[in-house]
């Protein structure tokens, strides 16, 4: 197995790049998001890696960060989805949106990437919600609202989603403003304010 591969960028492509380490090239399949992180040719770096073995051929995927490795592991193990889709999820989607995505249930925003649809978006919802890395969505804007922030913010935030808001939505704007009020209706309140805004 082949957990990283530390060596220079030899060449970037659409969708792929080269690392050259010990005289060998390796082409790497990439997201848009490690291609970005990925610096300049020639410069040194370290790319984490999956291989994977299928009948008809040997792909390598690279990722810039452990996390998203992690995620495109998991997005592996949900049935129907294949390394191309898994990595046309992590191209559409920041690890952070991805996991605050699959926290909240917000299956629309699942579906908007390539490949994905609504079907798919509830499968990845329904087996990866409980092993997502808290640590995935921490500081996010969008995160669930946490239980210690209390009934009157959870409460808010399903009040917004009855209103029709996406769950995402809902917790975004219900984070931003519950440090405010006290109450669900004053929660709620400046929350419709927040989303007008967002």
């Amino acid at each position: 197995m082949i957990d990283f591969i530390e060596g220079k960028v030899a060449s970037k492509a659409p969708g792929e790049l080269v690392m050259s380490a010990g005289g060998v090239g390796f082409l790497l399949q990439c997201s848009n998001a490690t291609l970005a992180a990925a610096p300049a040719t020639g410069e040194a770096w370290r790319c984490y890696t999956v291989l994977n073995v299928r009948e008809d051929a040997m792909e390598l995927f690279g990722f810039a960060s452990l996390q998203e490795r992690t995620l495109f592991r998991r997005l592996l193990g949900v049935t129907g989805v294949g390394a191309k889709t898994a990595l046309g999820v992590l191209s559409a989607m920041s690890v952070r949106d991805l996991s605050v995505a699959i926290v909240t249930g917000d299956t629309a925003a699942l579906s908007r990437a390539p490949g994905i649809g609504k079907k798919t978006a509830q499968r990845i919802v329904l087996e990866l919600k409980d092993r997502v890395e808290q640590a995935d969505v921490s500081g996010a804007p969008g995160a669930p609202v946490p239980a210690a922030a209390g009934s009157a913010a959870q409460e808010a935030q399903a009040a917004l989603q009855a209103l029709g808001y996406t769950s995402a939505e809902a917790a975004r704007a219900v984070n931003l403003v519950r440090d405010q009020a006290e109450t669900t209706d004053q929660i709620v309140m400046l929350a419709l304010r927040q989303i007008g805004t967002l």
